[in-house]
């Protein structure tokens, strides 16, 4: 009898709890080391690249403020000063314009050139409206900064592929998870009619928010038996399909030392692992990474009048452009 019990417990107790965190430990496991210990001073490149960084944010989050449809002259004019950034960088840059209902936005692109396979590209995007009601310094235009400054530091670089900078318009609700009018969907639509050919995605999405603080870093359950309380890392989250290219893009990240760095590839339904462009990838079958700094399990301002630009972290924001300069390298050659 009592073996028989032992057996009932056996199989519906612990071998359960033992496949659930083989799952985990599969989910959460990343190649190479996260960087510990103090930060180092910035380099001459990093210091300059904090500057550049927190007048992108400020122009964005303080000049224009809110970036939407309710504010659809803020909206253009972040699009004006995204194109006009990139041109003084030296990039041909397109404006991709759509109609949604009557009303039209527009995405921008701008292409580094590939020297062997120029329709096989690598996307590297971040959105650039904000949420009604917030300037959204950290939700996006922090995200925006780094895009911008990521072009600038590998503008004379060239890798085997295209490399695809891409501000998209309209992240944010009401067109967020409806399958029309969100501005990669519009733009990952327009990809055969273009011959363009995705083979990895980057989407830069709320990276200036960090703190060193115990209990400073919430997860979704069961994830904080898994990841450290303090909010002091960078994110690099995918599905379980991309799990190869975020292996592949925290490896490169990590043999930088630019910042500490956690990782995951796991379901799309744990909250907060699709929210953002990338998961418009994820539905065309393209793998793709959201970077971030997990954003609402972080930062108390996400989505607030409070997201404001004095708040975030120009220098680790420049030590993570550092590290994707050579995660961009990886994926693309």
């Amino acid at each position: 009898m009592l073996l028989i019990v032992f057996l009932i417990i056996l199989g519906l107790v612990v071998i359960p709890a033992l496949a659930l965190l083989s799952f985990f430990a599969y989910a959460t496991w990343m190649p190479g080391r996260s960087r510990f210990g103090p930060l180092p001073a910035l380099s001459a490149a990093e210091a300059q690249r904090e500057g550049a960084l927190q007048r992108h944010v400020r122009y964005l989050a303080e000049t224009i403020g809110e970036r939407n449809r309710e504010n659809r002259e803020g909206l253009e004019e972040a699009s004006r000063y995204i194109a006009e950034e990139l041109q003084e960088m030296g990039y041909a840059v397109e404006m991709l314009p759509f109609d949604f209902r009557g009303e039209k936005f527009c995405n921008i692109e701008a292409i580094l050139p590939g020297s062997v396979s120029p329709r096989r590209c690598v996307v590297i995007g971040a959105h650039y409206d904000s949420v009604p009601g917030s300037p959204g310094a950290n939700d996006n235009a922090s995200g925006v900064a780094a895009l911008l400054e990521l072009a600038r530091a590998l503008r004379a670089e060239r890798f085997a592929s295209d490399v695809r900078f891409v501000a998209f318009v309209n992240e944010e609700p009401p067109y967020f998870d409806t399958g029309e009018g969100m501005g990669s969907v519009e733009y990952v639509r327009t990809l055969p009619e273009r011959r363009v050919e995705v083979a990895s995605m980057l989407c830069i999405e709320t990276v200036g928010f960090y703190s060193d603080e115990r209990g400073s870093q919430k997860y979704p359950p069961p994830l904080s038996h898994f990841y450290p309380s303090r909010g002091d890392f960078i994110g690099f989250v995918g599905n379980l399909p991309s799990r190869t290219l975020v292996h592949r893009a925290i490896a490169a990240f990590r043999a930088q030392r630019a910042l500490p760095s956690e990782g995951i590839s796991i379901f799309e339904a744990i909250p907060g692992v699709s929210w953002s462009d990338h998961r418009s990838f994820w539905r065309a079958g393209i793998p793709a990474v959201m970077v971030t700094d997990t954003a609402l399990f972080r930062d108390p301002a996400y989505h607030l009048a409070s997201d404001l630009p004095h708040r975030l972290d120009y220098g680790r924001m420049a030590r993570l452009v550092t590290g994707l300069k050579s995660v961009v390298a990886a994926l693309a050659r």
